[in-house]
C-alpha cells in the first residue's frame, strides 16, 4: 500500500537509495530530545470530504469512509502518539443539520484510533457551521494552539479569516481569501518565542504558495518562521495533491487528499516519525509520498 516519492526538492539528495533533505541550522538554545528515546510516531490524514451525496468530479465524497477504514487498519497495526486531521474533515452540506450528521458520521470512526486527537479547521469544516459548532462536535476547545510531545513543539494554526477579519463559518466564507488575522501572529509570535523544542506546524491552507490555495499572507506567517530559527516543517493539505517545498531552510509538506479517485488504489494517509536526533520522514500510503529529511 506504500508509494515512493519520485521527486526531489531543491535541496535533496539521494543516499543508498533514501530520500534525504537537509533542513536549516536550528539556534543552540533548541532542545533536542534524548538520544535513546524512540521516535515519536503522529497519524496524518487530511482533505476526507465526507459527505453523503454522489460524487463531483474527482471527489467520492461517500468512500472516504471506506478509506478511513482502511487507515484505521493500519494505525491499530502501528498505534500513533497521536493523530492530526488537517481539514476538510466534512464537505459542506444545505443545512447546518445535515452538516452536524456528516460530521458525526466521520468523526465516529476517526475518534476510535486515538483519544489524543487534533483538528485543524478546513474550510469547508466551517462553511455550513460556525467554527464552535465543529470545535464542540469534536471535543476541540481552541482553533489554534499549541503543545508539547516528545521533546517536539507543535503548532496547530486556523488560517479561516476573511480579510477583512471575518472567520468562516454560516456561507460566509470565500475560499480564496484565507488569512491568518493580526491576533493569531501575535499569539505566534509568543508561543515560538517560548519553546526550546523544534517547531512542527499543522495547517489547512497551504503557506508556501501565492495562488488561490495559499494563505494571503502567507509572507508573513513565514517571517514569523524563519525569524524563530525553530521551525522545522509545516504539514498541510487544502490543494490534494502532494508537493513539497524548501523555503528558508523549512519544509512545506502538502499532503494528498483522501477524498480523490474512487477505490482503494486511490486512498493516502501517512505516519510521521520525529526522531530524537531531529530526523523527520513521511511514511506515506496508498497516493501519498514518502519524504525524509535530517537537520
Amino acid at each position: 500500500m506504500k508509494n515512493v516519492d519520485q521527486r526531489l526538492g531543491r535541496r535533496a539528495v539521494i543516499q543508498n537509495g533514501t530520500l534525504l533533505l537537509t533542513t536549516a541550522t536550528f539556534a543552540p538554545s533548541i532542545l533536542i530530545a534524548n538520544e535513546t528515546q524512540s521516535s515519536l510516531k503522529v497519524g496524518l490524514i487530511t482533505d476526507l470530504h465526507y459527505a453523503d451525496k454522489p460524487p463531483a468530479g474527482t471527489r467520492y465524497y461517500r468512500e472516504t469512509i471506506g478509506k478511513l477504514d482502511e487507515a484505521v487498519s493500519q494505525f491499530e497495526q502501528n498505534p500513533p502518539s497521536f493523530m492530526v486531521e488537517l481539514g476538510d474533515l466534512i464537505d459542506a452540506a444545505d443545512s447546518v443539520e445535515t452538516e452536524q450528521r456528516y460530521l458525526r458520521t466521520i468523526d465516529q470512526k476517526f475518534s476510535a484510533i486515538c483519544n489524543d486527537r487534533h483538528y485543524v479547521l478546513g474550510n469547508h469544516c466551517v462553511d455550513t457551521l460556525k467554527k464552535e459548532e465543529f470545535l464542540g462536535a469534536v471535543g476541540q476547545q481552541n482553533s489554534y494552539y499549541s503543545f508539547d510531545r516528545g521533546g517536539f513543539h507543535f503548532v496547530v494554526l486556523d488560517s479561516c479569516f476573511r480579510s477583512d477579519g471575518k472567520p468562516y463559518g454560516r456561507n460566509n466564507s470565500v475560499w480564496t481569501d484565507a488569512n491568518v488575522p493580526a491576533a493569531e501572529l501575535e499569539w505566534l509570535k509568543a508561543d515560538l518565542k517560548s519553546t526550546n523544542h523544534r517547531v512542527i506546524v499543522f495547517a489547512h491552507q497551504r503557506l508556501d504558495v501565492s495562488s488561490n490555495h495559499g494563505v494571503r499572507n502567507a509572507v508573513a506567517v513565514r517571517r514569523i518562521f524563519e525569524g524563530s530559527q525553530k521551525v522545522s516543517a509545516v504539514f498541510q493539505g487544502h490543494s490534494h495533491q502532494n508537493d513539497l517545498k524548501d523555503i528558508g531552510g523549512i519544509h512545506y509538506c502538502t499532503m494528498v487528499a483522501m477524498v480523490e479517485g474512487s477505490g482503494p488504489d486511490n486512498n493516502g494517509y501517512s505516519t510521521i516519525n520525529l526522531e530524537a536526533n531531529g530526523t523527520i520522514s513521511v511514511e506515506g500510503f496508498r497516493k501519498q509520498a514518502n519524504y525524509r529529511w535530517d537537520s
